[in-house]
């Protein structure tokens, strides 16, 4: 166990801003971000685990979730193949995934998650609207659709929120997602430098 990859989770409601600020993390040295979004988009469609991607996205279904985790691993040992991840280095900052209880379980022997970053935001309505505004700015006219919207955060609340119970309370961490970027930057970091820091120390005692 001593060879999972040190993490930090991003973890929030569809609009919180995970990909935000997984991102502004990612271009600090020490941190490395991977979205679950980037391990589908790089994927090679013509391995074995891209066909099978193509196979369910055709039929419009979700990925088998032990299919999702081998993507991950994939995807993350390439980032390492071409040192553009260094594990001994750099804090791992994952947004997206694990998506549900199971693929945390999956994700257990892979990664050892040290901080949740919970990014919280109490007024829906707001981030229905952030939501709305970021796809109408992305050209994604029927991702701006409301029904579209709440039923994202049906989904959110009824597979992705379990995902907390998963992990011990005291690595859960509370941020509140309403503020300016760079607000929510400032308390993300008061969370994630200490955690660096320890990250580096162990690394050179190694």
């Amino acid at each position: 166990m001593l060879d999972r990859y040190q993490t930090v989770l991003l973890f929030g409601a569809p609009g919180s801003g995970k990909g935000t600020q997984g991102k502004i993390l990612g271009s600090i040295p020490g941190f490395y971000h991977l979205s679950c979004g980037e391990v589908f988009r790089t994927l090679n469609t013509k391995s074995d685990l891209g066909r099978v991607f193509l196979e369910y996205s055709s039929r419009g279904e979700l990925v088998p979730d032990d299919v999702t985790i081998k993507m991950w691993q994939e995807n993350i040992h390439a980032q390492q193949v071409l040192s553009l991840y260094k594990p001994d280095d750099d804090l791992l900052v994952l947004d997206g995934i694990p998506r549900n209880a199971n693929q945390a379980r999956l994700m257990d022997k892979h990664i050892e998650v040290l901080r949740i970053i919970y990014l919280v935001c109490d007024d829906e309505k707001k981030m229905v609207e952030r939501l709305r505004k970021r796809a109408l700015k992305e050209n994604r006219a029927d991702d701006a659709r409301e029904d579209v919207i709440r039923r994202r955060w049906e989904v959110y609340k009824r597979e992705t929120m379990p995902v907390l119970a998963h992990y011990p309370k005291d690595i859960i961490r509370e941020v509140s997602a309403m503020g300016s970027p760079a607000n929510v930057l400032e308390h993300i970091l008061e969370i994630v430098v200490p955690v660096q820091e320890s990250h580096f120390k162990n690394a050179l005692e190694k």
